[in-house]
């Protein structure tokens, strides 16, 4: 690649491997591919299980078994393939190498999921959401684990993940323009912009890939660096620093995935507002969080990042219930979902960050770099609550009679549910999440340190 450079040569003071602070161009390039990797994942989970539902026949409950099965092939998957990974020492490096493979196999599950016909069946969904989720692994895990190791920094890493989140809200707000600009633009029909959606997707991801690949080097593995092993992943989870991130990140991933689910049987059902205008509602929602993503970031280099994730969690538990009490106006409902998006940023920004801090200790403590595990451990704690939100919503609402054809018209009891599920559920999920992150140890100045003690042991080994 154009920007790689040979082995010894003088780092630019943007690439940041030595603790120099990255460039906003070269972020924001490097970023690039969490555009199609959100746009790719969130209409999965907001936008499928109710266009399989109510465009092409599929029983909730097969939905339910379906997305709820995925994720028992992710639990072992993505740990699995942070080890393969870390142990990976090719010429591209150990990340980017996977990174690149990942995006055919996603490419191909986007096209079987999107552009599905009428008539298939609950096995068809779980083939390929397995691909999907594969593919998706592979390069989301790789991109995540590659910018921990540009940005050793305590401060860099908020920057870096930031950027990250940005690109992500960005991803999710094209995408979701898509079904209303088909449908209002175009005169097409739901069909037509969940089939565009695909498309973007699609076309998108190699480019991404391309620009990040010729923006980024991938710095050289460290010295001690011992190849992990499979006890070391026992060994992590016994670590407080890690269950603490893991179950934060479990709990606040369930909140966004509930919302998600929910949110056009919500909308539809209780607040009487078609599908398209709630995609506009849903586009607002992740305009928040592109606009709140920067602001998180300045307040954990202020405050520290787990007390910036802390008031976070408090902050969006109380815009989610603004939703439920919000008139039933499209103003006001589109002014509340914008005002909920703004806290959900803080959790994926600063999440991502104190787990790349938490490598940094581990590789002091230990001498083995589990970074790609450790990530693989965050990627698979966001699946486990996608699969409990989704699976169990559906299945709840299964349950109390709700119909996705009725609206309105559900019974008293299925509506009351709904309501439930969709704005006490997420913010009680994310008080959890601040809760399990209050009294965090890891903070600036305590990585400081875990920073200088590395930095001596490398210049030691030479």
């Amino acid at each position: 690649m154009a920007l790689e450079l040979e082995a010894g040569a003088a780092r630019p003071a943007d690439a940041s491997a030595n603790g120099v602070r990255l460039s906003a161009w070269r972020l924001a390039i490097f970023s690039t591919p969490c555009i199609p990797l959100a746009a790719m994942l969130m209409p999965v989970t907001a936008y499928l299980p109710n266009y399989y539902a109510t465009d092409l026949g599929v029983r909730q409950a097969d939905l339910a078994w379906a997305f709820m099965a995925v994720r028992f092939f992710d639990l072992w998957f993505d740990p699995a393939l942070g080890l393969l990974m870390d142990r990976t020492n090719s010429r591209w490096g150990r990340f980017r190498v996977w990174f690149v493979a990942g995006a055919p196999i996603a490419m191909l599950a986007v096209f079987m999921l999107f552009m599905a016909q009428p008539g298939i069946t609950g096995v068809y969904i779980l083939i390929w959401l397995i691909v999907g989720f594969a593919g998706q692994s592979m390069g989301q895990l790789a991109h995540m684990a590659w910018g921990a190791t540009i940005a050793p920094a305590y401060e860099d890493r908020s920057r870096v993940y930031g950027w990250w989140q940005t690109m992500s809200a960005t991803g999710m707000i094209v995408i979701l323009l898509l079904p209303p600009l088909v449908k209002y633009g175009f005169g097409g029909t739901f069909a037509d912009g969940v089939q565009a959606m695909g498309w973007f997707a699609m076309l998108i991801l190699p480019v991404a890939a391309i620009l990040a690949l010729a923006a980024m080097p991938e710095p050289p593995v460290k010295p001690h660096h011992e190849p992990p092993r499979l006890a070391h992943f026992g060994a992590l989870l016994k670590r407080p620093t890690v269950l603490r991130l893991l179950g934060a990140d479990i709990l606040w991933g369930t909140g966004l995935a509930l919302a998600g689910t929910l949110l056009f049987f919500y909308f539809d059902a209780v607040k009487g507002i078609d599908r398209g205008l709630a995609g506009l509602a849903l586009i607002l929602y992740f305009l928040g969080a592109l606009v709140g993503a920067p602001l998180w970031t300045r307040l954990a280099n202020r405050l520290g990042k787990h007390r910036a994730l802390t008031i976070g969690g408090v902050a969006w538990a109380l815009a989610q219930l603004s939703v439920l009490v919000a008139p039933p106006s499209v103003v006001f409902l589109f002014c509340a979902m914008f005002v909920a998006g703004l806290p959900f940023a803080a959790g994926p920004v600063l999440l991502k960050a104190m787990m790349a801090d938490v490598g940094d200790e581990e590789r002091l403590s230990s001498g083995v770099d589990r970074t790609g595990l450790l990530f693989s451990l965050l990627t698979g704690s966001v699946k486990i609550g996608s699969m409990l939100a989704v699976g169990g919503s559906l299945y709840a609402l299964d349950r109390v009679g709700f119909e996705p054809t009725k609206g309105a018209a559900n019974a008293e009891a299925a509506l009351t549910t709904l309501s439930a599920m969709f704005t006490f559920g997420p913010a009680l999920l994310a008080l959890g999440a601040a809760g399990l992150i209050h009294g965090y140890r890891l903070d600036a100045a305590a990585h400081a340190e875990v920073r200088r003690r590395l930095e001596d042991r490398d210049r030691g080994a030479g």
